[in-house]
């Protein structure tokens, strides 16, 4: 405990030392803290620039946990001013090889002797990143693979990093008159928890075998294999892929693989994570896509991923729908259903922006339509109309708009929209297949069931002829009506919820003439429930 608060004194100097440099002294005060005295050299930077730029160097200079701060809420524009959202987009990770002894490791990890399973371990780090440094090495058996190992103590420095983080979000809510408006408070619980799954490397293992289980029958990609015997929190050992960087147009042609196939390929398989799983790539850029000799992608560094819940997929979906059918309306109510929370001034100016952004999207051909421009624009509708989207909608806009650069650098005409037409025929599909249709049944037979206790108290005593209505004699013939509709509507979904039920075991059963391979009898069992839908809903809208 002590040590901790050693560590955090010692961090919190260093954020002081640092906010003093570029000028914020105003904040150092508000912390109860007394500003360091720096030299002309401090003066001559706090001299230079915006805020908004003295901002983003603080951020630098304080290392990958508040950079990696930045990166995340570079593309937060309902929350952050668009220039300091612009200062953030050029955040750059300074990061430096920390010296590690790889055999060292291993053996103490794993209780091993490296010469029993490594024939070699090369000691320049293959690539290095801010959580770990990443080594190549060949098995005894022959494997090549590749050795990501976390750096010491970088855990330790995270969370000490986050404490400070949380002092800082708290002063800028309690004192600052736009910080107190914003959720900062949630943004920044999500941005500890997406770090904290990243710095685990037994979390990383899981979204690769995750997402090799979603595309284990895909011809179009490949994942690399994970080697268990040799990763745990620590270290994670995978497959090493000799391929061809994604956007090097010169190398896929000299290995006769067409950068307009790879490009279309790659805009798919990520388009597939999400509408198809609902599990995808949070960093799709660049770097971390590579294309075998086969024509094969490969996406590499499961660190990041963005998760959606099945009910948020459906609505995601509807989204979708609503939005290729350029009904705003639909798409205001959905935005809604998304939002984890919403304070909208005015409902017809909201559809209105929406509308705006439907008109541009078609009335611009789909060969020139930008993806960055309208989700610039759709981040603009939801900043201005404070809706507040869960964290997964903004990985998506960020993995869309990366996925989309690379697919253009390679393949200017990559058109997104057309991309996405299968799944909306796939969606439509799912919305009218007999399964989705018997899901809604049940659902409604189920809310049969919760009908108020007031109309079940009102039906017994009706069976009991103990009913009595005081009411004046104008309201009777009105009040009677009400009710004998209310019995019929119960009855008909009674009947409904038995025939689905009645034709699911058909459906299921192999008895009975059929129609190809369905039962004929489930099919007219079907027919007769879509009947019944639509009359109780006929009567429900009339009433």
């Amino acid at each position: 405990m002590f040590d901790k608060q050693q560590r955090k004194l010692k961090r919190s100097a260093r954020l002081i030392s640092v906010l003093s440099k570029y000028g914020f002294k105003d904040i150092i005060s508000r912390m109860g803290k007394k500003p360091e005295d720096n030299s002309g050299q401090s003066d001559e930077i706090i001299s230079k620039g915006t805020v908004y730029e003295r901002i983003r160097l603080v951020l630098e200079e304080l290392g990958p946990t508040f950079v990696k701060l930045g990166q995340t809420f570079s593309n937060r524009e309902d929350l952050l001013p668009p220039e300091l959202i612009q200062e953030l987009q050029k955040l750059q990770d300074r990061v430096e090889v920390v010296d590690m002894n790889v055999e060292e490791i291993l053996e103490n990890e794993f209780n091993i002797s490296i010469k029993d399973h490594f024939s070699e371990i090369i000691s320049k780090p293959l690539a290095t990143a801010s959580i770990a440094q990443v080594y190549k090495a060949t098995m005894i058996t022959g494997e090549e693979v590749i050795l990501k190992i976390k750096k010491p103590d970088v855990l330790t420095i995270i969370e000490d990093d986050l404490l400070l983080i949380k002092d800082l979000v708290k002063l800028i809510s309690t004192y600052s008159e736009i910080g107190s408006k914003l959720n900062l408070k949630q943004a920044i619980a999500t941005f500890e928890k997406s770090l904290l799954e990243e710095v685990s490397l037994v979390n990383e293992r899981n979204n690769i075998k995750q997402f090799a289980l979603n595309f284990k029958n895909n011809k179009e990609t490949y994942v690399p294999i994970v080697y268990d015997e040799f990763s745990n929190n620590n270290i994670l050992c995978m497959e090493f892929i000799d391929g061809i960087k994604v956007t090097d147009k010169t190398e896929l042609l000299n290995n006769n693989i067409d950068p307009v196939i790879v490009s279309e390929v790659g805009l798919r398989l990520f388009v597939s994570q999400i509408l198809d799983y609902g599990f995808f790539h949070a960093d799709p850029h660049a770097g971390n896509i590579l294309v075998k000799k086969n024509g094969k992608i490969v996406f590499i560094d499961f660190g990041a991923v963005g998760k959606i819940q099945p009910n948020d997929k459906e609505i995601l979906e509807s989204l979708i729908v609503a939005f290729v059918a350029k009904n705003s309306h639909k798409i205001v109510r959905y935005l809604k259903k998304m939002a984890v929370s919403y304070e909208i001034p005015d409902e017809r100016r909201f559809e209105n922006d929406v509308e705006e952004v439907l008109n541009f999207v078609h009335s611009t051909s789909l060969k020139d339509i930008d993806p960055n421009v309208i989700i610039n624009k759709m981040k603009d509708v939801l900043k201005d109309n404070q809706l507040y989207m869960p964290d997964y909608f903004y990985l998506l806009f960020k993995g869309i708009g990366l996925i989309e650069g690379v697919g253009r650098t390679i393949n200017p005409d990559l058109d997104i929209v057309k991309s996405l037409h299968p799944y909306t025929k796939k969606i439509f599909a799912r919305k009218v297949s007999p399964k989705k249709l018997f899901k809604t049944g049940m659902n409604f037979t189920d809310n049969v069931d919760e009908i108020p206790r007031e109309l079940r108290s009102v039906l017994q005593k009706l069976d009991d002829n103990k009913f009595t209505i005081s009411s004046e004699i104008k309201n009777i013939e009105k009040t009677n009506q009400l009710i004998k509709s209310s019995i019929i509507n119960l009855v008909l979904a009674m009947v409904l919820g038995a025939n689905i039920i009645a034709t699911a075991i058909v459906f299921v059963s192999e008895s009975g003439p059929r129609i190809g391979e369905i039962s004929l009898i489930a099919v007219l069992g079907f027919l007769f429930s879509v009947f019944l839908i639509v009359v109780l809903l006929l009567r429900i809208t009339r009433k």
